[in-house]
């Protein structure tokens, strides 16, 4: 079997994900692995798409090898995707599936783009394997990696590929109405960080001119068709252990000055492969610059998207998330599904009520989650990631569970008496009045305090 390894990471054969591969090749010596550097060779691909076409076009399995990079795929790899389907290839028919590495934040999220991408182009998918950064080097982490391309193997010799889930739509917008009023400015700034053809009066450049027209706020448009971009992140850690990006384009220091100076910040752009296309996947990447320091937390954030975007729980998902790891309050989504006016409207007001009271919704799972992972990590790694380090420890993220020794020492004498029958009986429904006691303390209070304002 021909096998193309479409190697989305910018480091090209120093990926690590790629080392999973290289196992794999000497593990089955009967297939045929050829590697296709996509992510680190895409600026000469999107001039002479060829040598890829003619790859793509011999090959049985095409196996998306990529680091996970800010819940989705490398934006190198994002483009790729773009110019297979820009280029008119056909590769329906062919069997597609995916490995990729992280550390297991937000990897189904990559994963469901993928898979989405892949029922796109008409690839029958087999699967993917979500693989620890270190895992080959554990024995354990080399058996899944072998079981996983053995069950891979079995699948496409029966003919059983993923069911697909997602099919492209034919879209129409909904117009906005023709006249709106200019509200009134009463303080605050909101960036708005939008990605339309600034030539063309498209759907996302009349939800940005309704937007700057009615908010409250001043506002600072930044077009990302208009900003130099010398690349996409290159995951080379350079700016968590100094703060500076290798890429000498001013990017870091005009995010810094004009976008995250603001007191809110809105995104703006067109659904597009299921994701927010290239250019606002490579401004994600690159807002790395900043490494795993959530810089913005506390600064409310919108939307204004242009598309279907109920159909993209998987977009809605990565725009939720996002804002939860970030600490940041979504204002809320407009879009030009359905009444696009009035979600514009919604979402100023949401806006302008979240910078007056600095309103923060409490985290879920998904912001909880996810913080602990890069907790973890950049406690582990304090030594290269010394930047990062100090903005967790003076943020009081280091909230390690061993700390609450209090706590640790009364949860062993509650077990300790609860194993006693003799006191288990004697306590029986007191255990839960107890457990209730600190919270009517709580309710007392809030009383007593209502009662004297």
């Amino acid at each position: 079997m021909n096998i193309l390894v479409l190697n989305g990471s910018p480091k090209g054969e120093n990926s690590i994900t790629l080392q999973t591969v290289r196992f794999l090749e000497k593990r089955f010596p009967e297939e045929r692995f050829s590697v296709l550097h996509v992510g680190q060779r895409i600026r000469r691909l999107e001039q002479d798409f060829a040598e890829a076409e003619d790859a793509l076009m011999h090959a049985d399995l095409l196996l998306f090898c990529y680091p996970v990079y800010t819940f989705l795929v490398p934006s190198q790899l994002h483009r790729f995707l773009e110019l297979i389907k820009e280029r008119g290839v056909d590769v329906s028919g062919k069997h597609a599936a995916q490995i990729s590495t992280s550390l297991h934040f937000y990897d189904v999220t990559a994963h469901r783009f993928i898979r989405d991408n892949c029922d796109d182009l008409g690839l029958s998918y087999l699967g993917g394997l979500s693989a620890d950064m270190e895992d080959l080097l554990k024995e354990q982490g080399r058996k899944e990696a072998e079981d996983f391309f053995r069950f891979l193997l079995w699948r496409k010799a029966h003919g059983l590929s993923e069911p697909k889930r997602c099919m492209p739509k034919e879209f129409t917008p909904v117009p906005l109405s023709e006249t709106a009023a200019p509200a009134m400015l009463s303080g605050g700034r909101v960036a708005v960080v939008a990605d339309y053809d600034p030539d063309e009066d498209g759907p996302v450049r009349a939800l940005v001119a309704r937007f700057l027209r009615v908010a409250p706020f001043e506002t600072t448009l930044v077009n990302l068709r208009e900003f130099p971009f010398a690349g996409g992140c290159l995951g080379c850690f350079h700016c968590a252990a100094d703060g500076t990006c290798v890429y000498k384009d001013g990017f870091d220091a005009y995010l810094r000055e004009h976008i995250q100076s603001a007191d809110a910040i809105v995104y703006a752009f067109a659904v597009k492969d299921h994701s927010m296309g290239y250019r606002m996947k490579l401004y994600d990447d690159r807002q790395f610059c900043n490494g795993h320091r959530t810089v913005t937390m506390g600064k409310p954030v919108g939307y204004l998207i242009s598309g279907p975007l109920s159909d993209e729980t998987n977009l809605m998902t990565v725009i939720e998330a996002r804002a939860e790891v970030g600490g940041n309050f979504l204002a809320g989504v407009a879009t030009d599904e359905c009444d696009p006016d009035a979600g514009i409207s919604a979402l100023c007001a949401t806006l302008r009520y979240a910078v007056d009271h600095a309103y923060r919704p409490p985290k879920s799972f998904w912001g909880v989650g996810g913080l602990k992972i890069f907790r973890d990590l950049i406690y582990q790694m304090r030594g290269l990631m010394r930047e990062d380090h100090r903005f967790y420890k003076k943020h009081g993220f280091y909230d390690f569970p061993q700390k609450r020794k209090g706590r640790i020492f009364g949860m062993y004498l509650v077990g300790a008496m609860m194993r006693s029958k003799k006191l288990s009986k004697k306590i029986g429904g007191k255990m839960t009045e107890g457990m209730l006691m600190p919270y009517k303390k709580v309710l007392e209070k809030a009383e007593r305090e209502t009662v004297k304002n």
